[in-house]
Order: structure tokens, then C-alpha cells, then sequence
């Protein structure tokens, strides 16, 4: 027989922004929203109770580098090239695979606690990502990290083949939740003559591409210099946007470069956290959804940021939008919640980001019972503005319970947390020696 839960009691989040009173039904067997609709609970093997609460689709953090919760607070208040060049990339050339394991599943611990179901992955040591993916049971797409700047012709290949190697191997992995993609770091850590080979197996092979893009001005101009062309340009000319590749950050783009990003169909993720710890600056997102172009949201790495709480990022993107639209008005919370939900969904292009019948069953269920959500005028307003990612109630993904009243049940709490700590002490005593 087949084996249905139901979310029931609350307000639900439609694809079109409303919030009706109604159930969700999910097929577990075919991990699908079955049904949405009032008193429904009465048909369902198993309930979750959403009294006083919101189902919203699965958060979508659509960029981070998981393992990175290790380097939390590791070194802060720099700004991004020396703290790229003295202290992350230092760290990160003395983990060890164990590490990332612990790093990731204390990641996927903080995403699933605070109502994120799906992610986007750019590190290294991607086989023990999947495997904290597969065991947590979230959806991912993964990919390694290429950077070919400093390094000579043949550890710039095995790079650049790794990242390829990954992409064949572990896409489909974990019943169809992981999916993968081919990484090069930027467009100035990475070769044009390694773009070009990423590209063309890229496309033979049917695999997305993710890199970061336009972040800070220093990224801008040495291509300006070296090119004639702005970098979405460049990229443009390498073949690399296309409507599979996916972009972080976006900070420093001109109007000519919005407008090809809309026509190529490539997608942005915003990172508002990081880009104002790092002073990257404020991306332009308000021009970037008046020309259609897909935005979603992500965090960045916990050692910038410094937390994986989607509901953080939702209310950075509305505060900073309006500073840099010059406008009240930017970036409104229905806006924002899209770019956390289906413009995450689509920017990944994976299910999920919409509460409907067919639709992948990835929910959050957001308790509304707080001093700081009350009074409740407007849901998606507390969303964005009021809400924090301890007012999750239960996580539910691929129509797997993940999270049920604030427990964990795919992970092990207090051993994650010591893990982490003991692998983040032995990581800063290798890398400095200290």
C-alpha cells in the first residue's frame, strides 16, 4: 500500500504567492506532493502538524561551500583577496577528506534545523559530500572546485579532469537527489584554455556549468585590461553562459551584461551576507528581475558569513536590495521568497520551490506562535522580515521526514558537533602550525 503523509492543520505558501488555509498530501512512495487542499489529514499513514504554523516549499540555498562550517569564523574582517590568499586557501590545501565529511554534515545539520532542503556545492573531496548528502537526505547538486591560476600545465589538467571525473560519476547518485555539474572557480582563477575544455565536455555531456562571476571590482577589471570586454563578455565568448550555467554573486555588472545573462537564460545567485562581509559590494538585483533574469539566493561558505540560515539571507537580500535600488520598494518580501524557493529550484534545476500537486515534495513548516511573529498581518512579510531559522518546525525532504519538531532524525547531533570542533582544531593547527 502506498504510504502517504500529511502536513496538516496550517496556512500554505502557493506557487503564485497566496496563502490559503489547506493540507498538503505527500505520495511517499513517489516523493510527490499528491494533493493540497482542506481536511486531509483524515487520509494520510502519517501527520505532521502545522497548528499555528506555514508550509513553505524547501529552502534552496543555491550557493555555498559546505564544508566550510569548519573555517566558521576562522578569519574575518578582511577583504576577500588576502583573506582568499592568506588564510582560506591555505586551510583548504591541508583538508583531508574526513574533514570535509565532518564539515558537510554539520552543514546539512544547520540547513535541515533551519527549513533548507536543497543546495548548490563547489569544494573539494566531492566523494564524501555525496556521501553526507545521501545519508542526510537532502537534495544537492554538487560539483569540485577547478583553479588552475599558480599551477603548472599538468596538476592544471589532473584539475580540470577531476572536476570532470566527479560530474560522470556521481550524477543520479542517492535515488536521483544528487545531481551534478562541472565547477571552474571564476573567470580569473581559471584559464581561458580551461574554460573551453570545461565547456565543450560540459555541453557534449548534457552537465551544467557553475562558477563565480563579477564579485568585486578586482575581478572586473584585470579583464576589462586584459580583454577589452566586460567579464560576463568574456565568458560569453567562451561559451560559458548558457540556460544550464548558474552564476554566484553578480555584484559589479552593467546594464549591457544584465540584459545578455536574461537572453542566455543564465542564472544568477545572490549572496547578499557575504558580499557585505567581504565588501564586495550590493548586486544589482531589482534590474536583475526587471529583466527576467532567474535570481536565487544563497549563503556563501560559513567562513563568510557566518551561518547557513536561509531566513538570515532572505531578509539581507530585502534590506540591501532597497539600499541598492534607492527604492522602498525593491526587492520585495514576495520577490525574495520566490528567489528562496522555485528561483532557487530553477537556478539548480532541480524539483522542488513550489507547493503543488506533482511537485517534489520538499517542505518546511514554519511556526507562527513567537513574540516575533505576532501579530500575523501578512505571512510572507514575517517570512522575509521576522523570521529565523529556529522557527522551523519540521523539515521534510523528497517525502522523507528530515526534522520533526526541531529533532533531527537523519543526523546525530552532539556527535556531529564534536566532530566538527575536534576536526576544525586539527585543520588550523596543519595549516598554520599553531
Amino acid at each position: 500500500m502506498t504510504e502517504t503523509l500529511c502536513v496538516a492543520g496550517g496556512l500554505v505558501l502557493r506557487p503564485d504567492g497566496s496563502v490559503v488555509e489547506a493540507d498538503v498530501l505527500v505520495d511517499q512512495s513517489a516523493s510527490e506532493i499528491a494533493d493540497v487542499a482542506p481536511d486531509l489529514a483524515g487520509t494520510a499513514d502519517e501527520t505532521l502538524d502545522a497548528t499555528d504554523a506555514v508550509v513553505l516549499p524547501g529552502l534552496v540555498n543555491a550557493h555555498t561551500h559546505a564544508a566550510m562550517t569548519l573555517l566558521r569564523g576562522y578569519a574575518d574582517d578582511k577583504p576577500l583577496d588576502a583573506w582568499l590568499r592568506e588564510d582560506i586557501w591555505p586551510a583548504e590545501a591541508a583538508l583531508e577528506p574526513a574533514d570535509v565529511r565532518t564539515g558537510t554534515d554539520l552543514a546539512l545539520l544547520e540547513m535541515i534545523r533551519s527549513g533548507t532542503t536543497t543546495f548548490g556545492d563547489m569544494y573539494f573531496h566531492v566523494p564524501a559530500v555525496v556521501d553526507a548528502v545521501a545519508e542526510a537526505g537532502l537534495r544537492a547538486r554538487v560539483g569540485h572546485g577547478i583553479v588552475t591560476v599558480g599551477k603548472d600545465v599538468e596538476t592544471a589538467h589532473d584539475d580540470i579532469a577531476e572536476s570532470l571525473d566527479v560530474a560522470r560519476e556521481y550524477d543520479g547518485t542517492a535515488d536521483g537527489r544528487i545531481r551534478t555539474a562541472v565547477m571552474p572557480h571564476s573567470l580569473t582563477t581559471v584559464s581561458a584554455e580551461a574554460f573551453e575544455a570545461c565547456v565543450a565536455t560540459a555541453a557534449e555531456e548534457g552537465v551544467p556549468l557553475h562558477l563565480h562571476a563579477n564579485e568585486t571590482r578586482d575581478e572586473v577589471d584585470p579583464i576589462v585590461d586584459e580583454h577589452g570586454v566586460r567579464p560576463l563578455e568574456y565568458a560569453d565568448d567562451l561559451g560559458v553562459l548558457d540556460e544550464g550555467t548558474f552564476l554566484a554573486h553578480g555584484v559589479h555588472v552593467s546594464e549591457e551584461e544584465i540584459g545578455l545573462l536574461a537572453r542566455r537564460e543564465t542564472s544568477v545567485v545572490h549572496c547578499p551576507a557575504s558580499n557585505m562581509k567581504l565588501a564586495s559590494g550590493m548586486a544589482p538585483v531589482q534590474a536583475y528581475l526587471d529583466a527576467g533574469v532567474t535570481v536565487a539566493l544563497g549563503t556563501d561558505g560559513a567562513a563568510s558569513n557566518n551561518d547557513l540560515d536561509l531566513f538570515d539571507e532572505m531578509r539581507d537580500a530585502a534590506m540591501v536590495g532597497k539600499l541598492a535600488a534607492g527604492r522602498a520598494d525593491a526587492v520585495a518580501a514576495p520577490d525574495v521568497v520566490a528567489m528562496a524557493t522555485a528561483g532557487g529550484a530553477d537556478a539548480l534545476g532541480l524539483p522542488g520551490g513550489r507547493i503543488e500537486p506533482g511537485s517534489a515534495a520538499d517542505l518546511a513548516v514554519v511556526a507562527l506562535d513567537a513574540p516575533h511573529l505576532t501579530p500575523v498581518h501578512d505571512v510572507v512579510s514575517h517570512l522575509v522580515y521576522a523570521a529565523r531559522g529556529s522557527d522551523v518546525r519540521h523539515t521534510v525532504c523528497d517525502g522523507q521526514v528530515l526534522m520533526r519538531d526541531r529533532e533531527v532524525l537523519t543526523l546525530d547531533e552532539e556527535r556531529v558537533m564534536a566532530e566538527a570542533q575536534n576536526r576544525a582544531t586539527g585543520l588550523r593547527e596543519r595549516a598554520t602550525g599553531e
